[in-house]
């Protein structure tokens, strides 16, 4: 389920003339029955509410006085999310002969045209109230206070995030409920503005329209996601537009290593944040560990703990970052197959994490793990999974694609490959995209065609930890072999290679130099495109000698990162 609650206002829409009819009693109890939360909000105080309504016990959290006041049916206890009004300030309307006049634990309510005398006296008095109009009637509030933040309250009460609430009105105080919910509907008795701003008009009125709602719900969910719940990433020249939906299937990013890959990632997951929705991040490799806005579990040296994953992820709000580099490649899958599940079953009853990033997926979920298909949901909505080559990831996994975006100049060959591991057959045509472009493809529909690659909007930091301590695993650490190969001397991060290129002979170190193995080993393994093209430059430059051009990669290495262990030259 992606809607995991229904937020209905009461008067002209679950109500009419105060009454609910038995159909729309029914239908909220279908919606109760599916697993689903249900919210009551109103602008209707509590006691009067309860004395037309009766039991409010089907109901998992009541916001009444129009967001200022929250109860909770099941203990019946009252929690005020706002300040009440000034005992003068009463006093003055009744003074006034404002009529008819109802205080509640916060709301001020009464009927036009009595909102001249209301203002008049916020004025006089210096007053921080607004007044909200609900079909005739007048409500005064504390600033800031509406159906939308009440919502909020109760939807933290429960730990949902409001994309993934469904909520229906009617009135002028429901513009800020439907725009803050993942759908926003309007009974068709309701104002002309508020139709104009939903997301969905239903053809019944009130209680009827709150049935037709219901049913679609239930019936077919995915049909009420509106545009704006996806994450726009761009567009081509056509007016084709790239989308990352909240349904329907993972998205697959492939390119070549060192390509920028987790660069393009990151920008995703700005714009993923940017809209609302919580993330967590599966990283192997510690390219995430300065992303924000995000809690990184885990270091280059130090596992992360599966409780403290899960407790952040279960927590309203947060962004997480699981940092596996600690683990060796072999542990990876078998750490992710028991962590997956877990964050399944939070997403199944919260809906959170929006999005799941797994990068490396080819170390989590490789090709040939036997149980793979048993760790993972028959579909993987919301999950961007990053890898080097689509053939490396399990054939269950690859089924769960629907999106795949190629990065780098044989983008049409990952294509190919994708296609060819996933058993869809031949590939489709596709273009070739310049350095600044990917390509984007829809799995099935159309055929794929390249669009402006989007750049973090904050710069991609250096991880100086992970580079210039840490570990990076034999794949990705630098051998000084020599001209002859007899040497291999591994230098598993940035500072060991400036200690260990201090004490090669010359030959060794312009054996390498005169190869470009520095700037190469910068570019694909450190993933830090500036040292690389710096490094390249140093290599290419014939008038310097080998302690010159040491001296100066070793002054680029430490201009990026910190280096507490190394010396001041080599």
């Amino acid at each position: 389920m992606y809607f995991l609650a229904l937020a209905t206002d009461y008067d002209e829409t679950l109500a009419h003339g105060g009454i609910v009819d038995e159909a729309p009693r029914a239908a909220l109890a279908r919606v109760k029955s599916s697993g689903r939360r249900l919210f009551l909000v109103t602008g209707r105080q509590l006691p009067d509410l309860e004395s037309v309504f009766g039991d409010l016990s089907l109901f998992d959290r009541v916001v009444a006085e129009n967001g200022a006041l929250l109860y909770n049916p099941a203990t019946r206890e009252e929690r005020l999310l706002a300040e009440p009004p000034p005992a003068l300030f009463i006093e003055r309307l009744k003074e006034r002969r404002v009529e008819p006049l109802s205080v509640g634990r916060c709301i001020v309510a009464t009927l036009e045209p009595e909102e001249s005398a209301v203002l008049e006296e916020i004025h006089d008095l210096g007053l921080e109230l607004q007044i909200i109009f609900n079909k005739g009637s007048v409500m005064v509030l504390p600033s800031g206070v509406n159906k939308a933040t009440g919502l909020l309250a109760a939807l933290a009460d429960v730990g949902l995030s409001a994309h993934n609430v469904v909520a229906v009105g009617d009135a002028e105080n429901d513009h800020a409920l439907l725009r803050a919910c993942g759908c926003g509907a309007a009974v068709a008795n309701a104002l002309s503005m508020l139709r104009g701003a939903a997301d969905i008009v239903l053809d019944g009125h009130c209680g009827a329209g709150v049935v037709e709602l219901v049913e679609r719900l239930l019936r077919d969910e995915a049909a009420l996601i509106p545009r704006r719940q996806s994450v726009r990433i761009g567009g081509d020249a056509q007016g084709r537009e790239a989308l990352l939906e909240p349904t329907g299937g993972s998205v697959l990013v492939a390119g070549q290593s060192g390509i920028g890959k987790s660069t393009l990632a990151i920008a995703f997951i700005e714009k993923i944040a940017e809209a609302g929705f919580e993330f967590c991040v599966l990283d192997p490799e510690g390219d995430y560990d300065a992303l924000e806005p995000a809690v990184a579990v885990g270091e280059a040296t130090s596992p992360p703990h599966t409780e403290e994953v899960l407790t952040l992820v279960e927590r309203l709000g947060a962004n997480v970052v699981v940092n596996t580099q600690a683990l060796t490649a072999a542990e990876r899958p078998a750490y992710f197959a028991q962590l997956l599940p877990r964050i399944a079953s939070i997403r199944a009853r919260t809906g959170r994490p929006h999005w799941l990033v797994v990068d490396e997926a080819h170390h989590l979920l490789p090709a040939g793990r036997g149980d793979v298909k048993s760790v993972l949901p028959e579909e993987l909505p919301s999950v961007i999974l990053i890898t080097v080559h689509p053939k490396a990831l399990s054939e269950a996994v690859l089924r769960t694609v629907r999106t795949f975006i190629a990065v780098g100049p044989h983008a049409g060959e990952f294509v190919a490959e994708f296609c060819g591991a996933a058993g869809l057959g031949s590939p489709p045509p596709a273009p070739r995209p310049s350095d600044d472009q990917i390509l984007f493809w829809a799995v099935g529909l159309g055929a794929p065609y390249v669009l402006r690659a989007p750049e973090p909007v904050h710069s991609h930091q250096r991880h100086t930890r992970k580079y210039a301590e840490g570990n990076l695993g034999e794949d990705r650490s630098f051998y000084f072999r020599g001209p002859s190969g007899k040497l291999k001397l591994r230098a598993h991060n940035l500072m060991q290679f400036l200690e260990m290129a201090a004490g090669v002979d010359d030959a060794t170190w312009d054996h390498h130099r005169q190869k470009r193995d520095y700037s190469e080993w910068f570019r694909r393994n450190i993933k830090d495109e500036e040292l690389a093209r710096e490094a390249e430059a140093i290599e290419g430059d014939e008038r310097l000698d080998a302690r010159q051009s040491r001296t100066r990669i070793a002054e680029a290495v430490r201009r990026r990162y910190t280096a507490p262990s190394a010396g001041d030259s080599i």
